[in-house]
């Protein structure tokens, strides 16, 4: 049988991480785990029970009462997010949650929480994940650490583009704003700020297609799969 790792994908916002993170593990049939929509529902679940997040006991309560799980969607062929059973899909992905997610995604306590449930995911390896601290905090021994990067105006172009594809009302104005406040918080946080971990391999996308950078990161996992199993066999 064949070896299975852990991928961990690391960039800033809109780099495209979640899709190459679904398109590998469709590919190698891994489970695929999306770190920001997790975070995205945490974000979602405080504003709707108007829980204020920055009052400490308020935060830890309401952490007691979210149950975050994921689903395949056969129609589009795409993992759904579940907030307490809800599919909360659509509403994570606006724009007011865009704008909050960041600073409480830098909540250590909310950080915590979640990296528990994530690094429970992995212990039997065979899965890719994307987010910001993936291959820092969630998994520092991860066997592929990939980091994404591409230039700031192509990441708002795509952003735009995909929130319109899903009904999502945003100008490009709007979303060149999101993204280049998200980059300075989650670069900036204390909490697991978004760096490169020493051992990953920077993918800069600018120019490529997505098929092209499907294919550099599994010729990236074959390798390392053909590393592993040449030192276990000897």
């Amino acid at each position: 049988m064949k070896q299975k790792i852990i991928i961990a994908i690391d960039g800033h916002a809109s780099c495209g991480k979640s899709t190459l993170a679904r398109q590998l593990a469709s590919k190698l049939g891994y489970i695929y785990v999306d770190s920001g929509a997790m975070y995205r529902a945490v974000t979602l679940y405080f504003l709707e029970n108007g829980i204020d997040y920055r009052n400490k006991g308020q935060m830890l309560s309401a952490l007691k009462n979210i149950n975050i799980s994921f689903q395949h969607n056969e129609k589009n062929e795409m993992p759904e997010t579940l907030l307490n059973g809800k599919i909360v899909e659509k509403e994570i992905r606006s724009m007011k949650i865009s704008a909050e997610v960041s600073p409480v995604s830098a909540i250590k306590e909310v950080r915590e929480f979640l990296v528990a449930q994530q690094q429970q995911m992995g212990i039997h390896k065979g899965l890719t994940m994307d987010g910001r601290d993936i291959g820092t905090v969630v998994f520092p021994h991860a066997e592929l650490k990939i980091f994404l990067t591409s230039n700031e105006t192509i990441r708002a172009e795509r952003r735009f583009i995909e929130l319109h594809k899903k009904g999502i009302d945003a100008t490009l104005e709007e979303v060149i704003h999101n993204l280049e406040s998200r980059d300075y918080e989650d670069s900036h946080r204390v909490a697991s700020p978004l760096f490169k971990a020493g051992d990953a391999i920077e993918l800069d996308n600018t120019y490529l297609s997505e098929e092209q950078q499907l294919e550099f990161a599994l010729n990236l996992v074959n390798e390392k799969i053909s590393e592993l199993e040449k030192i276990i066999s000897e």
